[in-house]
């Protein structure tokens, strides 16, 4: 499962080089392109290490009243010997009241080329949870990706292993159950949630599916000191015919304040793929001098 992250500042090594003399600035020589890269692989870096470092793994005790959020917003187009853009969206809204918590986040990528579509992609995570103490709570978690260019060319009545990173437009899950936060503190934070609810496929040529489905979650973090730390979210959900199994193990070093870096391991399972599991294996890194 993908995890919807906060975007982080722009990192110090970024701001440098964004400052460089306007002599350098010269699009002939590429020099505008290359700084905008180097933002870019630096915002990615900067949300990747803050990933593991997330408020919402903490009590309602750390949260802001009322409304907090962030988001962020790109494009780009080209004209001339061929034609492109490119489009994307992100935000996390937050709002919290007393012992209430709702959280709305969202990822949208559009991209074309010379007029073909080359990625029509959505997701988007709804998050409530009501603490009932300091350590029980309830949720609801509503989460929706879609893939507006999935493969609708696949029979589902074949009998033939599919993958949905090809095949789905559509994949859907809205569910509850009760929480239980097992230590919260400023070293460790683990807590556990488990819930029932509905699983919604759509697939192949206009063939959905809709399963009652099960969902256990995990969501560890540990600080070994003020500049190392290690967190670990695990997903879990069993529907009749398909089980599916995130992982995403992660450590982050802050040697300084101008270098952190963070080493991420990502697995993802699902029993219906032919090749069930994906795994990634990340390494983010910002130095700023």
């Amino acid at each position: 499962m993908r995890n919807v992250t906060r975007i982080a500042a722009v990192s110090a090594f970024a701001l440098a080089v964004g400052s460089l003399p306007a002599v350098a600035q010269t699009t002939l020589l590429g020099s505008n392109a290359v700084n905008d890269e180097v933002d870019d692989l630096a915002i990615r870096a900067n949300r990747d290490i803050s990933r593991g470092n997330d408020d919402m793994r903490f009590g309602n005790q750390d949260m802001r009243e009322g409304m907090s959020g962030s988001a962020s917003l790109g494009y780009s187009g080209k004209t001339g010997n061929n034609e492109s853009q490119e489009f994307s969206a992100g935000a996390r809204l937050r709002f919290g009241m007393d012992r209430f918590v709702q959280t709305l986040s969202f990822v949208i990528d559009y991209a074309d080329d010379d007029g073909d579509s080359t990625k029509e992609d959505v997701l988007a995570v709804y998050d409530a949870n009501y603490y009932f103490t300091d350590k029980v709570y309830g949720f609801v978690l509503g989460r929706v990706q879609s893939d507006g260019l999935a493969d609708e060319s696949f029979d589902p009545s074949s009998g033939e292993a599919w993958d949905p990173s090809d095949s789905v437009s559509v994949d859907a899950f809205l569910g509850f159950g009760p929480g239980y936060r097992i230590v919260n503190n400023e070293q460790i934070a683990w807590r556990v949630q488990a819930g029932v609810g509905i699983s919604y496929t759509e697939f192949g040529d206009d063939e959905s599916t809709t399963e009652s489905a099960g969902i256990v979650s995990s969501r560890f973090f540990y600080k070994f000191s003020d500049n190392v730390f290690a967190s670990m979210d695990t997903d879990v959900i069993k529907s009749e015919d398909i089980l599916r199994i995130g992982n995403d193990l992660g450590v982050s070093f802050k040697v300084s304040d101008a270098f952190s870096t963070r080493i991420s391991y990502l697995t993802e399972y699902n029993d219906s793929r032919n090749i069930r599991a994906d795994n990634k294996l990340g390494v983010s890194l910002v130095y700023g001098f």
